[in-house]
């Protein structure tokens, strides 16, 4: 199973990627993942490949075999969208963070975005996680929620993902994060 996470800095990619991690391994999987960070910590582009099997020999995930790609910001799914397999799935937040050139009104956010990504990918589930995040209590929750979202199409069990999210999350923000969870679920 090949899956790429993206998305940009703070909303959590690399945490999101560590619990599928930590989930396929606990099911006996061998696992692998691979981090970009870019700008991270300006909210640049950060994106995590995580491949888990009863054997993985490579962390990074070839262009065209991605079973899903998790995108957490609608831009970011155009850069990694050449990695998707022909049967692979998007699944993608409709939340839109401008990048910089945005910012500074030197380019211009596409407005036909969903439309376009939707129009070069077969399998394609566009989510509004706003509801969800607020319900949740934090927008920080964000990470959590889209793992929700994933979770529904992968073989694992809610008890399998409650102790891959208790094991990697601040025991503090450990019941945000499994209702977070939950309510990602529910965005199918």
């Amino acid at each position: 199973m090949n899956v790429i996470f993206a998305g940009v800095g703070g909303q959590g990619v690399i945490l999101a990627s560590k619990i599928l991690m930590e989930v396929a391994m606990q099911a006996g999987y061998d696992v692998k993942e691979s981090e970009v960070h870019g700008m991270a910590q300006r909210g640049g582009s950060v994106d995590c490949h995580v491949r888990f099997d009863k054997k993985v020999y490579s962390p990074l995930i070839e262009k065209g075999t991605a079973d899903y790609i998790v995108s957490l910001e609608t831009l970011e799914v155009m850069r990694k969208l050449d990695y998707l397999a022909p049967n692979g799935t998007l699944i993608v937040n409709r939340l839109q963070v401008n990048p910089a050139p945005v910012e500074t009104g030197a380019m211009k956010y596409p407005d036909d975005l969903e439309q376009w990504v939707g129009g070069n990918a077969k399998k394609s589930l566009f989510v509004d996680t706003e509801p969800a995040l607020k319900e949740a209590g934090s927008k920080k929750a964000l990470n959590i929620v889209m793992l929700g979202v994933l979770s529904n199409h992968l073989e694992f069990s809610d008890e399998q993902w409650d102790k891959g999210i208790k094991s990697l999350v601040k025991e503090k923000f450990v019941d945000m994060n499994l209702k977070a969870f939950r309510l990602g679920k529910e965005l199918k």
